[in-house]
């Protein structure tokens, strides 16, 4: 007989919930399902616009590399319009398109298939007396682009509409100017971990243990103030400065108007982390590698430049390093025999209570 599924259900009401079973993160066909049922049906963060800044520019990329490794190419063509287009040639499979740069039309260097900017079928030598050619399927399939600011996100098979996802956000901190941030790669920069992708999500998504992980954290953030707002694909952790600490210069029309927030840390489901600061916005993205190996990508956009101190972006690397060897210990700890399930504690653990409901609708039992 097969060996039975783990059961991933989570009681909606946190107060009795159970978390998911320690089994679920060794667990490689759930994590294979993870790839289809969750990652290929989400919004993942793509590029910036600058990656495409002119018509005839192009940007090969691979679309979460290492788990869905799906070869994508972004283009902005002569209209000024931007694509997001299967890199694949839909003759042999060769890659269309291997470096980025500017062009009128793409070539295939195979066998010399060519294609519009938007993935339009053109030509293809040597098929003059090939019948029922070309076909609607010559064309190169396209995917979906939508913006966040300067941020461009696809998705290979969207399960939710993106504005569902995005608009709670929008609707938050949708005055901050994020065309005017700029990138800082020396502040930007990946990590490999140790431990299935969903502990370090689940990690982010409380903030119960940062009096006793994150001792610097605790020193500028009011604990006793920390709050979770749950939305239907996403959550928002509020940050409030302590007095004297850095904190935003909120418009009258923010909803937050005359609080001292030190941070918004929206998480969007399933592994996207968007840390608003005064300074700017340092992007978390959770990059699975394997059932026990994942790269974290922190990527540091700057807006009031004045605001970003050494001393902020030394933090926010020292929580990392810090978060690191938690959930390293805590993917050894859920492997135990002797573990089954845990409690989520009702005023600390909305979020990751969330996330586990979310998990469980993405993932249900195979009939």
């Amino acid at each position: 007989m097969p060996p039975r599924s783990l059961d991933l259900t989570i009681n909606p009401d946190i107060c009795e919930a159970e978390t998911l079973p320690g089994m679920f993160y060794s667990d490689s066909s759930l994590y294979e399902r993870a790839k289809e049922e969750i990652f290929a049906r989400s919004w993942q963060l793509i590029s910036h616009k600058e990656s495409v800044r002119v018509p005839g520019q192009v940007f090969p990329f691979t679309l979460l590399e290492g788990c869905l490794d799906e070869p994508l190419l972004l283009t902005r063509d002569s209209d000024d319009k931007i694509h997001c287009i299967s890199n694949v040639c839909t003759h042999r499979g060769m890659l269309v398109c291997e470096h980025a740069g500017v062009h009128k039309t793409l070539k295939c260097r195979y066998h010399g298939r060519r294609f519009a900017l938007d993935g339009k079928f053109q030509s293809m030598p040597e098929c003059t007396t090939a019948r029922n050619f070309p076909r609607p399927s010559e064309s190169l399939p396209a995917l979906g682009v939508e913006e966040f600011g300067e941020f461009l996100f696809t998705s290979l098979n969207p399960a939710i509409p993106f504005e569902e996802v995005f608009s709670e956000i929008r609707n938050r901190v949708g005055w901050i100017p994020l065309d005017t941030f700029t990138f800082d790669p020396n502040s930007s920069r990946d990590y490999l971990v140790r431990c299935n992708w969903a502990l370090y999500c689940e990690n982010y998504l409380e903030g119960f243990h940062i009096p006793y992980v994150h001792s610097g954290l605790n020193d500028i953030l009011d604990y006793g103030e920390y709050t979770t707002e749950v939305y239907r694909y996403s959550n928002l952790q509020l940050g409030i400065a302590r007095e004297g600490e850095l904190s935003f210069n909120l418009p009258a029309s923010s909803p937050d108007y005359g609080r001292r927030i030190g941070a918004y840390y929206f998480w969007i489901f399933p592994n996207l982390m968007l840390n608003f600061y005064p300074w700017g916005l340092s992007v978390n993205i959770v990059k699975p590698l394997g059932v026990d190996r994942t790269r974290v990508s922190f990527l540091t956009y700057v807006w009031n430049n004045g605001q970003l101190r050494d001393d902020h972006t030394e933090l926010v690397g020292r929580v990392e390093r810090e978060d690191e060897a938690i959930v390293e210990a805590v993917s050894k700890g859920v492997r135990s025999r002797l573990y089954t399930r845990g409690r989520f504690s009702p005023s600390r653990e909305a979020g990751c209570h969330h996330f586990h409901r979310l998990m469980s609708e993405f993932l249900p039992p195979k009939v």
